[in-house]
């Protein structure tokens, strides 16, 4: 029997997708043919995808926009904006593709792409691609461009929620962002799962999922595969659970860069289990510069394994990632409470554990449980490196603990001390 063309597929998904079960609430579905788009990759579709979001978001009834199967869409930067009247699921079954071009981004805003504001009970689906055909620009980039002339200037962020809540990006592929793929800021009870997140291992600043200022997040069951963190979180971020991640390569998982140009950066009560780092330049790290303020900590990171990983567990409040040396500062991000349990496999230096706090602001109540990293094609044991840290270690610690295990409470002693002085 011939397999049923794409139209009835879809027509059958989006009918059951619209009766659900008895109770279900009414909805609207919309597609971006029914404005005119032309879905052939060359045409400028941006005009039909801003009409026919206008149209879903200002639905008396929950909406479905939908992106066709077997098309793909060229969009222009554009801005999804709220708020909505109702509840709107943006379910993408083709392709969104970006302009290749930067020039195209002549009189634009240089930092976007498809950029969603204020948006509230948005859910993104439908198992297609979102394609931000970021070659050109990566090209162009110093990180890139050792010769000049080069370009140092922003770059689009492939999607970018902001001000949004209750948002949901489940199942679909962002492949070849510009620079990160899928952001989120100031948003709050956020969903990202099931993804597929691509790009060259040379691609700069190609973050998977950056969370900045968001709280209440769940990122779960992700295959991400970039140039530069798989997953990373700044500003002031909270609750969040990252969970049943493939991270292959990449520079592993992320919290920081904090503290950058002397801000105040708080991050707190964040989860990161049962994951899977290969080949990757970092392992789970948290990052600060000096003359930073705020916190990073109750954080956990467990159950990972680390296969073939550069610096599998580092700490470090002297990141520095400019071409000039960076200036000696006493100020510094707190980094306190943080665990590291049941982490094991393979590092590829020899350093397998960095701990390099601050000599004013030292990193305390750290620990060391059940952790076993061996060499990556065996020979001597890798090493660990402690500088200003503080903490304990429990169970099996390969390679040994460096933590100081004396000198937190003379160290909360003395800053008492100093108070009151």
């Amino acid at each position: 029997m011939a397999a049923a063309p794409w139209p009835l597929v879809l027509a059958a998904a989006l009918a059951a997708l619209l009766l659900g079960g008895g109770g279900a609430e009414a909805r609207v579905l919309l597609t971006l043919d029914d404005f005119g788009a032309a879905g052939d990759g060359i045409a400028n579709d941006t005009q039909a995808f801003l009409n026919a979001w206008a149209a879903a978001c200002a639905s008396d009834e929950a909406a479905v926009l939908a992106v066709p199967p077997g098309k793909a869409y060229r969009i222009w930067p554009v801005q999804l904006s709220g708020p909505c009247r109702r509840k709107l699921k943006l379910l993408i079954a083709g392709s969104i593709v970006a302009p290749a071009s930067p020039g195209e981004w002549a009189g634009r805003d240089a930092m976007k792409w498809l950029y969603i504001y204020g948006v509230d009970d948005l859910s993104v689906s439908g198992g297609g691609t979102i394609d931000g055909m970021g070659h050109e620009w990566w090209a162009s980039t110093c990180k890139r461009k050792k010769t000049q002339p080069c370009y140092a200037g922003p770059r689009p962020k492939a999607v970018h929620f902001e001000e949004c809540r209750r948002v949901s990006v489940q199942g679909v592929t962002l492949q070849n962002g510009q620079q990160f793929h899928l952001t989120f800021t100031r948003c709050s009870d956020v969903t990202a799962s099931f993804l597929r997140v691509v790009a060259p291992p040379d691609s700069p600043n190609t973050d998977g999922i950056h969370l900045n200022d968001t709280s209440r997040v769940q990122i779960t069951d992700n295959l991400i595969s970039t140039g530069d963190d798989c997953v990373s979180m700044v500003g002031n971020c909270s609750d969040v659970r990252v969970k049943d991640i493939s991270c292959a390569p990449g520079h592993g998982i992320s919290i920081g860069s904090l503290g950058k140009n002397r801000t105040t950066d708080m991050v707190e009560n964040v989860k990161v289990d049962t994951c899977l780092l290969t080949n990757t330049t970092n392992g789970v790290r948290i990052k600060s510069w000096q003359g930073g303020m705020g916190f990073a900590r109750n954080l956990r990171f467990e159950s990972i394994v680390m296969r073939n990983v550069s610096n599998p567990i580092i700490i470090d409040q002297y990141y520095c990632d400019q071409p000039t040396p960076c200036a000696n500062q006493t100020q510094a991000v707190e980094v306190r409470k943080v665990e590291f349990v049941g982490i094991r496999g393979t590092s590829a230096t020899k350093q397998a554990i960095n701990i390099a706090c601050s000599d004013t602001v030292p990193c305390r109540e750290l620990e060391l449980k059940n952790v076993n990293l061996t060499l990556e094609g065996g020979g001597a044991a890798p090493a660990a490196f402690c500088y200003r840290a503080y903490g304990r270690s429990a169970g099996t610690v390969a390679p040994p603990s460096c933590l100081a295990t004396r000198g937190d409470r003379m160290l909360r002693d003395a800053t008492a001390d100093g108070m009151d002085s």
